[in-house]
């Protein structure tokens, strides 16, 4: 009876138990191509569409391609000055972060349409949404919640896993009611309670770009997207060659490997 008491009291006071975090990795079920001269820092899929958000001074961008076949839809070039980062969509509007410029940038989903800015504090990394507020990151462990209609924070969480600050979150996605994250130069995403900012799960993803697919400029790991349709999960890096499909593969103290049973051509 003591020895239980002890374990009831370390459930309660102890917030993370090491054992509360699920690992996974992953098989690649689909692939698509994507031009190598994307610097992807955000996906987002919709009604056949994926939208792209490019960043890099002088050559971002906010594209939309038709998913089934990758054909060009609608391009739109940034200033020169303005880094792009996060996209996501909400209701009638497209949101695009911009790194360092402290704007949100706001245009028409129909046609792509510049219509306005909004300003954000600091730095803009990521960007999605959990159907009533925008979520951005800025490359620190906090998530921000803010309106669609001005870009004003409503509530702030602390990302932690164990206890410890999970740092460089990035791009962003809402996925069956979590946040999922990109962690900045790494090939991890944690997926986040949005409740208290706890880290329930994580996703290794080392080696899902083949070596033999790197050249020079290939960045990290970088865009998640759920397609509505049919509820997969697509991932993606920076001027990487391909597109991913993705299935979660439960693992043992994460020690297995990732699976791939589609090799890329």
């Amino acid at each position: 009876m003591k020895l239980l008491r002890i374990i009831l009291l370390l459930s309660v006071y102890l917030p993370t138990a090491a054992w509360s975090v699920q690992h996974y990795t992953v098989r690649v079920t689909d692939q698509k191509p994507q031009s190598r001269e994307n610097f992807v820092q955000g996906i987002e899929i919709l009604d056949g569409y994926i939208y792209v958000s490019t960043g890099t001074y002088g050559k971002s961008h906010l594209l939309r391609y038709r998913f089934a076949d990758g054909t060009l839809d609608t391009r739109r070039k940034l200033n020169a000055k303005i880094f792009a980062e996060g996209l996501t969509i909400f209701g009638d509007n497209v949101y695009q972060l911009s790194w360092r410029n402290k704007v949100m940038l706001v245009y028409r989903k129909s046609d792509l349409t510049f219509l306005y800015a909004l300003p954000i504090k600091g730095e803009g990394w990521g960007l999605t949404h959990n159907r009533t507020e925008l979520i951005y990151s800025d490359g620190s462990n906090n998530l921000y919640f803010m309106s669609p209609e001005t870009a004003d924070i409503t509530r702030t969480i602390a990302v932690k896993e164990q206890g410890r600050p999970v740092e460089r979150l990035n791009e962003l996605e809402w996925i069956d009611g979590s946040i999922w994250a990109n962690v900045w130069q790494s090939n991890r995403i944690v997926i986040i309670n949005p409740a208290n900012g706890e880290v329930t799960a994580t996703i290794d993803l080392q080696g899902l770009l083949p070596l033999k697919e790197y050249r020079r400029g290939t960045g990290v790991l970088n865009g998640i997207a759920r397609d509505p349709a049919d509820a997969s999960i697509w991932v993606t890096g920076k001027r990487w060659p391909w597109q991913y499909q993705i299935e979660l593969v439960p693992t043992v103290n994460g020690q297995e490997k990732q699976e791939h049973t589609i090799d890329s051509r």
